[in-house]
């Protein structure tokens, strides 16, 4: 009797064990950093995203509409 409960408790922490590394396996851990996301435990499959750059002076459109007025407002004094 004594040798059964012994094998099921070794059973039990046995289970237990490989339970616990399957679910470290499979939920990994993310961290943000700088307002990226690392490790992904699929880092490695990941599609990478890319932005290109913009223009410098993200305004361009504002800053012309503004100097277009101020030489409309000139010419009408």
């Amino acid at each position: 009797m004594q040798g059964t409960m012994n094998l099921r408790r070794r059973l039990r922490v046995v289970l237990a064990v490989l339970g616990l590394l399957v679910a470290v396996g499979l939920t990994g851990c993310q961290v943000d950093v700088g307002g990226q996301t690392l490790p992904s435990p699929y880092y490695l499959s990941d599609d990478v995203q890319y932005f290109p750059p913009g223009p410098e002076f993200k305004l361009a459109r504002e800053a012309a509409a503004m100097k277009q007025a101020a030489e409309e407002q000139a010419l009408q004094r």
